[in-house]
């Protein structure tokens, strides 16, 4: 019997633009490579402005997705799930975590991917905690800082 494989922690510091804008990209890449997303925040806030911004996200594309909490939601079927919650309600193989959500360094995803602000110093604290706690486990972490022209991953 093999075991699943521990998930790879990709972790991005966003300074210069919003989350909401930011994600639309990284979603895209998530589901190219058929992989679902469970998209987590404990704020109402911040998941009403993430599903408005994947509305609105890019003219050409669609990035099909729905929130956790809506009536109705067949919510197994969200290729990108919108929730409060880290229960992987969508089978998705990649965990967005945002305003310092927590998950154990070991969970069932292939990927966490940890979304912090610049401005925000709990989150960022948060962040370094989780990059410590998956390198202290052996697994891969990467860190990618906002510039001006996309994603720069440090030490690269």
């Amino acid at each position: 019997m093999s075991k699943a494989p521990k998930p790879e922690w990709w972790f991005y510091h966003l300074q210069h633009t919003t989350l909401e804008r930011a994600v639309g990209p990284l979603l895209e890449k998530c589901l190219e490579r058929d992989w679902r997303v469970l998209a987590v925040s404990p704020e109402a806030s911040r998941r009403a402005a993430l599903d408005e911004a994947l509305w609105t996200y890019d003219d050409q594309s669609f990035l099909p997705h729905g929130q956790a909490e809506a009536e109705g939601l067949a919510a197994a079927e969200q290729p990108v799930l919108i929730a409060k919650e880290t229960e992987n309600q969508n089978n998705a193989a990649v965990a967005l975590l945002m305003d310092g959500v927590d998950l154990p360094v070991d969970a069932g995803f292939e990927r966490c991917i940890v979304m912090f602000d610049d401005g925000d110093s709990a989150t960022r604290q948060k962040a370094r905690e989780q990059f410590k706690a998956a390198k202290d486990a052996g697994l891969v972490a990467r860190y990618f800082q906002q510039s001006g022209r996309g994603w720069k991953e440090a030490g690269k």
